[in-house]
């Protein structure tokens, strides 16, 4: 039984594919069989940016103000912010493009009540991996932040910051995640939207005065950060809930039996995913445990800054992302799969040239972003020599990411965990030989430049020569080339 009511079909005579069949198309389904590709791409992803702005600017807003605390807890938030982040790509971009895809191929192959199905699944699968992460990191995370290099007041404030985002934030993270995911499926992109940016700016006043102490609010210290966020989902979670449980969006929540191949249909996407996702946050957070040992604690925070830019590049590639989960999953879904492909290769260059942009920007001028976090001259000497040596390299790890979610979409995740693989390759394991044999720091930001451009032509060129669907007799080499 379905909660709420349904929207209003459209039904439609249509050619998709291998032959012509009739289907109950929504008419959003609709415009994204049949829109032009990069208007259609524009348009859903616009919202979409401004979502994932919102969500980064949530996590500088509270970078910024936790740096007026110090260095050590500077230092103490860097450590911790790789495995936050990896929950916040996780939920969204691996699991919860996972659900994405799912509903967004039921949508276009006409099956509204397999998309219902779909939605408590998707709830039951982001929360449970919340909790299981959620334990892990109460346990074992002291010991993961000494190993990254964390020591004396900044391992303090890294595991009382910890403990807060994993004793209270991350199961709410997930299933608000989960929630934005679900609505996403449909090519719906402003209400998620709508939500993020409304929790973004609620964040603004609400970090500082649990930080600080101000007004009638206590003053929590960097454990004041932590609690905004908590508030900030759990808001955000209520009105994500409200709006699909109302009967507004194209997938409501019915009651359902848990069935395991509709787990297995998001996992087989999500999971895949999940591993590409970590792939990025272990390199990163590898990479930082050497600038460590080889440079010093203040190499944590000064490494840590600068990466604060590279973690932007995932959510400004998810703003174009998730509509090329739901374009290219819906087309393939309605077996169009040259279009699909079309899309992809459209959505992978608007993505390179927009983190480009942003890479060479701060390659020119890497101060005006370092000095809003700190003044230290060695930190910001550190985080300089990174953006000038892996900043003009974000362009290709735009074009990765952005193929990434395309291929999610048709799911078909293959050849991103071997981009994935190969930077991991290169950066830790190239990175250690660099460091055992010369020593310099230099040569280790240069070989981890080399990993993710590595990354993103991998990924880029098995998406345009037709992986996805080779061995398909449909997909002949005629079709290929037409693109």
């Amino acid at each position: 039984m379905s909660l709420g009511c349904e929207a209003r079909p459209l039904t439609t005579t249509t050619t998709l594919g291998a032959g012509p069949s009739t289907k109950v198309l929504d008419l959003r389904t609709e415009a994204l069989l049949r829109g032009p590709v990069l208007p259609s791409l524009l348009r859903l992803a616009w919202p979409n940016v401004l979502v994932m702005a919102a969500q980064s600017s949530t996590g500088l807003i509270e970078m910024w103000f936790v740096a007026k605390l110090g260095s050590d807890s500077l230092a103490g938030m860097a450590l911790v912010l790789p495995m936050l982040v990896l929950m916040q790509s996780m939920s969204q971009g691996s699991v919860g493009g996972g659900i994405s895809s799912a509903i967004a191929r039921a949508l276009g192959s006409g099956r509204r009540d397999k998309a219902d199905d779909f939605v408590i699944h998707a709830l039951v699968v982001n929360v449970g991996i919340g909790v299981l992460f959620s334990i892990a990191m109460l346990i074992g995370g002291p010991w993961l932040y000494r190993a990254l290099g964390g020591t004396g007041a900044a391992l303090t404030a890294a595991v009382t910051y910890s403990n807060i985002i994993f004793g209270a934030v991350v199961v709410l993270l997930w299933l608000f995640n989960a929630l934005g995911s679900i609505i996403r499926g449909t090519g719906n992109m402003f209400v998620p939207g709508v939500v993020f940016c409304g929790g973004a700016l609620l964040l603004i006043p609400l970090s500082p005065a649990l930080i600080f102490g101000w007004g009638p609010f206590p003053r929590l210290g960097i454990a004041g950060g932590g609690v905004a966020l908590f508030i900030y989902y759990a808001i955000g979670t209520l009105i994500l809930g409200w709006y699909i449980a109302s009967g507004r969006n194209l997938a409501a929540f019915k009651i359902t039996r848990i069935r395991w191949e509709l787990v297995r249909e998001i996992l087989s996407v999500g999971a895949v995913a999940a591993v590409n996702t970590i792939q990025i946050n272990v390199t990163i957070a590898v990479t930082m445990g050497f600038m460590a040992a080889y440079a010093g604690p203040d190499a944590v925070a000064g490494f840590g800054t600068g990466t604060r830019l590279e973690y932007l590049m995932p959510p400004i590639s998810f703003g174009l992302g998730a509509p090329l989960v739901a374009l290219v999953g819906t087309n393939v879904g309605a077996q169009q799969k040259k279009r699909a492909l079309n899309i992809a290769l459209v959505g992978g260059l608007v993505g390179f040239f927009v983190t480009e942009a942003i890479g060479a920007t701060a390659a020119i001028w890497p101060r005006a972003w370092l000095t809003l976090f700190t003044q230290d001259l060695h930190i910001v000497a550190i985080g300089t020599q990174y953006l000038r040596t892996v900043g003009p390299f974000y362009g290709f790890f735009g074009l990765g990411i952005s193929m990434y979610f395309a291929s999610q979409g048709a799911g078909k995740l293959g050849w991103s965990l071997v981009g994935g693989l190969v930077r991991v390759l290169v950066a830790i394991g190239g990175g250690w030989i660099v460091l055992r044999v010369t020593g310099s720091t230099s040569l280790l930001l240069a070989v981890y430049a080399a990993g993710m451009f590595l990354y993103g032509i991998i990924i880029a060129v098995s998406v345009a020569s037709g992986t996805w669907f080779s061995g398909d007799d449909e997909f002949s080499e005629k079709s290929k080339a037409a693109l």
